[in-house]
């Protein structure tokens, strides 16, 4: 049964403690694997990853088969059904149009007549996107990296996708090929992040590594970071909704579970002012639980890391969400544009009692790549921006640099570099 805690509780410190530390502590064992794994395919490569997918993910690689064909999408296509399709086709024509709205365009400044300043916005030149498919099959994933860098501009998108026993779902290859994917290796794991970062014969190295994986990958993409760019380093998923009493039980349970039934470490927590409210989905939620067929992964969950919380008012249940700063908030009020402005942190926010959670995983149109962890503090949502680099532009005319020439040499005497204030001297003399 859903907890249902307040804030006066004695152990209501200890208790959202556990929550919010419930991924923090990573086996040293884990991290030590990975580094073995990283070193082995930068030394080997091709020759580590074959190995390594016949251990981990029971399928034998060579030159010829880590690559999936043509023929294997095309053989994937024709199992998708037409309805499949046009859904597919319809959320990633929804995400386009929703990150083409974050392009930033080159800019470039004329305020002083001696000096110009700008910005010139360029996209990455190779990304590889990593897709899970170990407990479920992640198309909705693919769109959701894919599509935001073909939208930038990336010249070539490489995927990445684990084929335990040489299986995939065929919903994946499909939403590669509608995102524009243009290569894809049949490889997962610490592996295939080493692959990506460093490159082998038959993998490229690419600039930046998105998208989610299992604690493997996410320590791998930690420890690859400054050799490429990664979008985050994702723990598990989570939900916090604020309730003011309005609204239906049965909705609320409903989208609680939405994250419950991700993994045993997901966490869903109900904030709302009415007791009422509260015991309605505590009650809704076992009920629901019942009929889930991933009932076990979502009952460990809402068992281990899920909780309803009585707040006095809905002041006090934002105050506690701008705490956990959680990855998905649902505002589950009669009024939530009232209360927006009040949100600080949170990664996507769900506004009204009409707007599940499942709508912004799916086809919404704003990417589902969301911060977790209380790193929305500082964390935004995969965006535009992680697939494009900026370079300053400065261009100063002779007169440009004798109006700010004392100033430069100033600072740099001020540090204590000669050479610094010698470049700008030595071009006034005559």
């Amino acid at each position: 049964m859903m907890r249902i805690l307040k804030f006066s509780d004695p152990d209501f410190s200890a208790q959202l403690q556990r929550i919010e530390q419930r991924a923090d502590e990573v086996p040293d064992v884990i991290e030590e694997t990975v580094k073995t794994i990283i070193a082995d395919v930068r030394k080997r490569g091709d020759v580590a990853l074959f190995e390594l997918s016949a251990k981990f993910d029971r399928i034998d690689l060579t030159v010829e088969t880590i690559e999936v064909s043509a023929a294997e999408i095309d053989t994937a296509l024709a199992a998708v059904s037409d309805e499949s399709m046009a859904g597919l086709q319809l959320a990633a024509d929804r995400i386009a149009a929703y990150h083409a709205k974050q392009k930033q365009e080159t800019w470039l400044s004329t305020d002083e007549d001696d000096v110009l300043l700008g910005q010139m916005v360029r996209p990455l030149d190779r990304v590889g996107i990593y897709v899970p498919g170990g407990k479920a099959a992640y198309p909705s994933s693919v769109l959701m990296n894919a599509v935001p860098a073909k939208v930038a501009g990336v010249a070539e998108v490489i995927m990445v996708v684990p084929m335990p026993g040489g299986e995939v779902n065929p919903h994946v290859l499909a939403a590669a090929k509608i995102a524009g994917v243009d290569r894809i290796f049949k490889l997962g794991g610490a592996q295939a992040v080493a692959a990506l970062a460093y490159g082998t014969a038959s993998v490229p190295r690419v600039d930046k590594i998105t998208g989610p994986g299992n604690i493997y990958v996410a320590i791998a993409k930690k420890l690859v970071f400054g050799q490429v760019d990664i979008d985050m380093i994702a723990g598990p998923s989570e939900i916090l909704v604020i309730n003011d009493g309005s609204g239906n039980a049965a909705h609320i349970a409903a989208d609680l579970l939405s994250q419950a039934e991700h993994d045993e470490l997901a966490s869903a927590i109900l904030v709302t002012s009415s007791e009422t409210m509260a015991i309605a989905v505590q009650d809704e939620v076992e009920k629901q639980l019942q009929q889930l067929s991933r009932e076990t992964i979502a009952r460990q969950s809402i068992d281990d890391f899920g909780a309803i919380i009585l707040a006095e008012d809905l002041s006090e249940a934002i105050e506690f969400s701008n705490r956990i700063a959680p990855e998905h908030l649902e505002l589950a009020v009669d009024n939530p544009f009232a209360i927006l402005s009040a949100i600080r942190h949170a990664g996507a926010i769900f506004m009204g009692h009409h707007t599940p959670e499942a709508a912004g995983d799916y086809l919404a149109g704003p990417n589902h790549t969301l911060p977790t962890g209380g790193t929305a503090r500082f964390f935004s949502p995969l965006s535009l921006d992680d697939f494009v680099k900026k370079s300053s532009i400065l261009s100063f005319t002779e007169g440009g640099l004798q109006r700010l020439s004392q100033e430069i040499i100033q600072i740099a005497e001020l540090e204590g570099l000669e050479a610094h204030a010698k470049s700008v001297s030595i071009r006034l003399k005559k």
